[in-house]
């Protein structure tokens, strides 16, 4: 097993989000990694939490990533965000993603959990995606 390429699928994952023309329109630059100091946007991306498991086999390393990107939105109803999902899902559900390391076998959507969220009332979508990865 080895954890080598969780760096570069995020960076990979990052950029498949920040260069998707419909993710684009609907969040523009507003995808962290960690939620900067001082005033949000009312929507926003967050890449976050992931599980990696080892899918090494005779032919080589390998590696399950779960990682789940989650849309944040100040708006009083869930449409917004729930259209963002959408995009967020289409731009990554068989993407070829390009790896500095690794490469990337498949992606595809395992689970979502959209919920009010925070004293300000906030909506949430927490998208948990699978990245298949094997590992140079």
């Amino acid at each position: 097993m080895s954890y080598a390429s969780a760096a570069a699928l995020q960076a990979a994952v990052y950029q498949r989000l920040m260069g998707d023309s419909a993710v684009d329109a609907l969040v523009g630059s507003a995808i962290y990694d960690a939620v900067p100091p001082g005033p949000l946007p009312p929507l926003y991306l967050s890449i976050g939490p992931e599980d990696v498991r080892d899918r090494s086999d005779k032919t080589g390393a390998g590696a399950e990533h779960d990682f789940t990107v989650s849309v944040v939105s100040e708006a009083a109803g869930f449409q917004t965000a729930k259209a963002l999902a959408g995009a967020v899902s289409d731009s990554l559900v068989g993407a070829e993603l390009l790896l500095s390391r690794g490469r990337v076998v498949d992606i595809w959507f395992l689970r979502a959990r959209a919920r009010r969220v925070g004293a300000a009332d906030q909506r949430r979508i927490d998208l948990w995606f699978r990245a298949r990865v094997d590992i140079d």
